[in-house]
């Protein structure tokens, strides 16, 4: 928990989230209502500082929470051809909420991207190495995923900002077509790579819990180990769906229906893992909160 101001009182918090239409914004605001927290939706644009000066006014946070930004409909290709709108949102938004915010002596908890790394030498596809929070990314091949990168790197200069890096991330809402495994289940074939993976329904309240320890700087936000296409698939087929069925290509067969590759990697979790030892691991936290609480066929 947060430590007290007195010693025997916990901090009045206030949140102030940007990112309301969002998936992640929507969910931390559903959070704080299921906490009894007070938050508001910001109502400025990222990029426009006098606006957000003026909801900081209105709203006297404790806290800010960044889940605003560009990732592109019907996924980051978009981003390829809006380049100028994607530094807007990503580069020139991140950077003046979290400027604003150190001029108010506000913590920032922005929800940032992993989608920055690619298996190479040093970190080969199943060796169990991940990348740490202080590697430089390696990943260009995405305009998006450069713009991320480059915005981390102006925000270590920020001791205000705690960056969290999301990866694919997944919920119990199977309905959500931003959800990781509604989209691949719902594509005509997938890569099968394993992969660092985000469950929010377990890291969104410890994000919120952060918060509240005013934890700063980068922190790889993804559930210990990693998981791939088809083993998601298969949980799928186990526990919601056992006519469910797919078919596999490779990432030259890939490439032929995107437009820019996709990050692949796995992501060290030492430290957050330390922080908070609670946390589970990916293939645990799928099952018990996803798969588990959908299920629909008798599979113990």
């Amino acid at each position: 928990m947060a430590a007290s101001t007195n010693g025997s009182s916990p901090p009045v918090l206030k949140f102030l989230i940007y990112g309301r239409t969002g998936w992640i914004g929507g969910l931390l605001g559903q959070l704080c209502t299921a906490q009894g927290i007070p938050f508001a939706y910001g109502a400025g644009r990222l990029e426009n500082r006098a606006q957000l000066e003026a909801d900081i006014d209105e709203v006297a946070p404790t806290h800010v929470f960044n889940a605003a930004g560009v990732t592109g409909r019907p996924n980051v290709d978009w981003c390829e051809t809006h380049r100028v709108e994607t530094i807007r949102a990503n580069v020139c938004g991140t950077l003046t909420l979290a400027d604003v915010c150190r001029a108010r002596g506000l913590v920032l908890i922005n929800y940032a991207t992993g989608c920055i790394f690619e298996y190479d030498a040093g970190h080969p596809l199943g060796s169990g190495v991940g990348f740490k929070e202080e590697d430089t990314p390696n990943f260009v091949g995405s305009f998006y995923s450069k713009t991320k990168a480059m915005v981390e790197e102006l925000l270590k200069n920020y001791e205000n900002v705690c960056t969290l890096r999301v990866r694919m991330p997944i919920s119990s809402d199977l309905s959500n077509p931003r959800n990781f495994i509604t989209k691949i289940t719902r594509y005509d074939k997938v890569v099968d790579i394993p992969n660092s993976m985000t469950i929010l329904d377990e890291l969104l309240p410890i994000s919120i819990e952060m918060a509240k320890r005013n934890l700063t700087g980068i922190w790889n936000f993804t559930n210990p180990g990693v998981v791939s296409h088809n083993e998601i698939l298969e949980m799928y087929r186990d526990y919601i769906d056992p006519n469910f069925s797919w078919k596999n290509f490779n990432l030259e067969e890939q490439a032929k229906v995107i437009v820019a590759p996709r990050s692949n990697n796995e992501l060290d979790t030492v430290k957050l893992k330390t922080e908070f030892p609670e946390l589970l691991s990916i293939k645990e936290s799928l099952i018990k909160n996803v798969f588990k609480p959908n299920q629909k066929t008798s599979k113990a």
